[in-house]
């Protein structure tokens, strides 16, 4: 099924743009590809992206609470596939200052073809998704999110039980990359990957 994309701001992608347009912001970035490839770019597939909010420990015999906890995400910038014809080349990252919307960076790697691959992988589904990025910083990982409600606020929200999320390559050990999974069955196996269990207090002897 066709993914509703969300517009992202305005400023956002006029700032990707100023980059593009600026012969020393594309030098700066120092992807080979920005700085080989010929003909036009151009910024497309706007993708918010979303953190994962950490959590506070728990003691050992609280951890069963851990598939109750109401996930809390804030949202930290908006991602843009760099294209030149139909090949992604790059990705830019824009994010939110005092003034407003700014671009950030340009970059390759890893994550850019992932990206594509789990959007690929999202067409191919029966129903119909808003497509975010969720990261999670403390374990080094992101994930595709596909949000069930295409008509939300792509700024806002956190993950719905039945929304899909599909980690990227390289996910970090344990997490196969590129295999879906419903958030309320990653998200509770994230929980406890990211929480300490609080230390036990011994008495004096």
């Amino acid at each position: 099924m066709p993914l509703h994309v969300p517009p992202a701001p305005a400023p956002a992608l006029r700032s990707v743009l100023a980059a593009l347009g600026s012969p020393t912001a594309v030098r700066d970035a120092r992807t080979p590809a920005l700085q080989s490839v010929q003909g036009p770019l151009s910024p497309e597939l706007p993708l918010p992206v979303h953190e994962l909010d950490a959590l506070t420990p728990v003691a050992p015999e609280d951890r069963t609470a851990l598939t109750n906890r109401a996930p809390r995400t804030r949202l930290t910038g908006w991602r843009f596939l760099i294209r030149n014809g139909e090949r992604a080349v790059a990705a830019a990252d824009t994010m939110l200052t005092a003034d407003g919307w700014a671009f950030s960076r340009f970059f390759e790697g890893p994550y850019l073809p992932s990206t594509e691959r789990a959007l690929r992988q999202a067409e191919s589904l029966t129903t119909f998704h808003q497509p975010r990025l969720l990261s999670v910083p403390e374990l080094y990982m992101l994930m595709l999110w596909l949000h069930g409600d295409t008509a939300a606020d792509p700024a806002s929200g956190a993950p719905a039980p039945a929304d899909i999320l599909i980690p990227l390559a390289p996910a970090p050990p344990g997490f196969a990359a590129h295999r879906p999974h419903l958030a309320a069955e990653l998200l509770p196996v994230i929980d406890v990957r990211l929480t300490p269990a609080t230390p036990l207090l011994r008495t004096p002897a």
